[in-house]
């Protein structure tokens, strides 16, 4: 299997990490849902990677389960912060350097604070996006803290 040699990827090869890449065929507004559904693993497995900001505007990386959902007042109140927000989509863009539906925490143009949702540190294996969509890469939960310096935080609703 020819993979695409994302900005993702580079950063894995150069960190020597292990991942297994997994191609499919991306559905809009198909989600964590559809990508879990075609590599026929749990949801729960599937990381979505998603950019938030803060009311300065600052961005940050939120990994958070496929099936979860992530309370920005809790996050906000963790972080010490007065708001936290989701990125409209173009600003995420510009932020990490991946279209929507293809952003991986991995290889972003813009260096974030990463904080994944605790119990993804807890799987024995994970599905995070390579960096274009439907592209996902398996890797050991361990390398977000790793390679991101990933802070772990309890904010899935």
């Amino acid at each position: 299997m020819k993979i695409p040699v994302t900005a993702a990827v580079r950063v894995l090869r150069q960190h020597k990490v292990d991942f297994e890449p997994f191609l499919y065929r991306y559905e809009p507004q198909g989600g964590t849902a559809a990508s879990a559904a075609h590599l026929g693993v749990d949801e729960h497995q599937v990381v979505k990677t998603l950019i938030f900001e803060d009311e300065r505007r600052q961005p940050l990386v939120v990994l958070m389960h496929g099936d979860r959902q992530v309370s920005a007042k809790e996050l906000a109140r963790l972080l010490g912060v007065k708001a936290i927000s989701p990125c409209k989509p173009e600003v995420a863009q510009k932020h990490s350097g991946y279209m929507v539906g293809g952003t991986s925490p991995f290889g972003t143009k813009k260096k974030m604070p990463v904080y994944v949702e605790r119990g993804i540190l807890e799987l024995e294996k994970i599905y995070i996006n390579g960096g274009k969509r439907g592209f996902l890469v398996a890797i050991a939960p361990a390398v977000l803290a790793d390679v991101l310096s990933a802070q772990p935080v309890s904010a899935a609703t």
